[in-house]
């Protein structure tokens, strides 16, 4: 049984543990928030009696194997080097740091202490993108990949009234590129790798952060176009075109359904039935990855999370985005 302990007490960690709960060999045994009060309620919900107001006794402490980081992506790099010269297994919420130079720290102490690093990056271990994998043959030579992931912000309404939350506060490492971007980004690393050369724009809020973006991407014998927000909606889907046909992907932040229009007219459905929470799938990976003594997830891998960190560096720097992380 792999014993967890989780950073973060809000919607995402419970989304997170909605999913683990169906994983057979991993167990909550410790919550850590900054208060007491909140460490006790979050445990209450769960079950769970060990609480942590301390993030260096939690990773001294003997009750957990692992953790997964939720906390605001300015403090990811810092909490998660603890826990992995502790030689706790991290499975860390995207994006896994501020930039490319913390994501080699982080890497380098997996490596130090031999344990697990996992961006904890859902879509790319969900049962349809791995179809999209399998079926991408099909569609020929790949000329051209579209991704959108817009999705307008409740906190944008609390900015315009004047008050900025985590979402759009630089000290926190956010914005829409690092919020959303990385959603679009990541599944682009993994199927085609690092591009040649990257294009950047962006619409930038007066505290510092980006409220949407686009970006080209180059490579030899294809471009992608990426677009993302928090500061508008949409439902497009993304798309892969290929010489002999196209992949649609509906919801790149979550894979729901894929198929293939080729290009004589005719239609295959490639989806594939995920009949779990969508973020089973990467703790049911996780705890594979430890049971199997891994260091690095061959889908959420090294590579994987520093190429898309150096893409979205490369991206910041040329729409001006500056986090106080860069300068330490």
């Amino acid at each position: 049984m792999i014993r967890i302990g989780v950073i973060g007490t809000n919607w995402i960690t419970e989304r997170f543990l909605e999913g683990a709960k169906h994983v057979a060999d991993l167990s909550l045994t410790a919550v850590y928030s900054r208060t007491e009060e909140k460490a006790k309620e979050f445990a209450g919900k769960y079950g769970v009696s060990t609480i942590f107001t301390n993030l260096e006794e939690m990773a001294a402490s003997d009750t957990i194997d692992a953790v997964y980081i939720a906390s605001p992506n300015s403090h990811h790099c810092r909490q998660a080097v603890l826990f992995l010269q502790a030689k706790k297994h991290v499975l860390c919420e995207k994006p896994m740091a501020s930039n490319a130079a913390e994501v080699k720290q982080m890497i380098e102490a997996a490596q130090q202490n031999g344990v697990l690093l996992m961006e904890a990056m859902k879509s790319t271990i969900m049962p349809n993108f791995r179809s999209v994998q399998e079926n991408i043959a099909k569609i020929g030579e790949v000329r051209r990949f579209t991704a959108s992931f817009c999705q307008y912000s409740s906190r944008y309404d609390a900015y315009k009234q004047g008050t900025v939350l985590n979402a759009f506060n630089p000290e926190f490492s956010s914005g829409s590129l690092m919020d959303l971007g990385i959603y679009v980004l990541y599944p682009l690393v993994v199927l085609f790798g690092k591009p040649n050369k990257v294009q950047a724009t962006g619409t930038m809020l007066e505290s510092g952060v980006d409220g949407q973006g686009s970006i080209l991407l180059s490579y030899d014998d294809m471009e992608a176009v990426v677009m993302y927000s928090k500061i508008t909606q949409s439902d497009q889907p993304t798309e892969i075109q290929g010489e002999l046909g196209s992949i649609l992907i509906q919801k790149i932040s979550g894979p729901v359904a894929a198929s293939i229009q080729y290009r004589d007219g005719t239609a295959e459905n490639i989806t594939v039935p995920q009949d779990m929470p969508s973020m089973y799938y990467e703790a049911e990976e996780f705890v594979g990855l430890i049971k199997q003594g891994k260091m690095e997830s061959d889908i959420n891998s090294f590579s994987h999370s520093l190429s898309t960190m150096e893409i979205m560096d490369e991206a910041r720097r040329q729409i001006g985005i500056v986090f106080p992380a860069d300068r330490s």
